[in-house]
């Protein structure tokens, strides 16, 4: 499937995956310099920190393969088939990882789990083309439409994300 089709049909934190498609040249030596992890919040006068990714326990999110035609295949996702054939050998008859202890909302093989299981900078580059610098915001995101999408928009795994990548902050 066509990348246009994958992202025309993917929730908002794909944003990077529609951006990759239409890459600019890189930018100057003078704009690669290192900024700061912060933003400033027009109004207000102050420095507004980004989010820091992190794995919130009892969640599980992420174990729901499944998500439904808003969320991208193994198929738009994976170039290698091997990767598609694992990745659909992983869908319960329910969506949910055939890994997944629901009841103890806990991995079986969360150690040996396969790459595309892991959140991380590198990983993200990989699959949907995230520049390692924009890795937590993307992450976030990508994590916050998940949570959504399976725990509902008022749910506690909602709360719990929200708090830890933003408590992070406070220190």
């Amino acid at each position: 499937m066509s990348l246009a089709v994958l992202v025309a049909h993917s929730p908002p934190c794909f944003a990077a995956v529609r951006a990759a498609a239409n890459k600019k040249p890189p930018p100057s030596k003078k704009a690669q310099r290192q900024k700061p992890n912060t933003t400033i919040t027009p109004g207000f006068g102050g420095k507004k920190k980004d989010p820091v990714w992190q794995c919130v326990q009892n969640c599980g999110a992420c174990c729901k393969l499944d998500k439904g035609p808003t969320f991208p295949t193994a198929d738009e996702i994976f170039d290698d088939p091997s990767d598609i054939q694992l990745y659909k050998s992983l869908v319960g008859q329910d969506g949910w990882c055939i890994h997944y202890d629901k009841s103890s909302r806990k991995c079986s093989i969360y150690a040996e789990r396969p790459y595309f299981c892991r959140v991380e900078p590198e990983i993200f580059e990989t699959l949907y083309g995230i520049d390692k610098k924009k890795f937590n915001k993307e992450a976030c995101s990508c994590c916050v439409d998940t949570i959504k999408a399976v725990y509902g928009t008022h749910s506690e795994e909602l709360e719990k994300f929200n708090h830890a990548i933003w408590s992070t902050n406070l220190q």
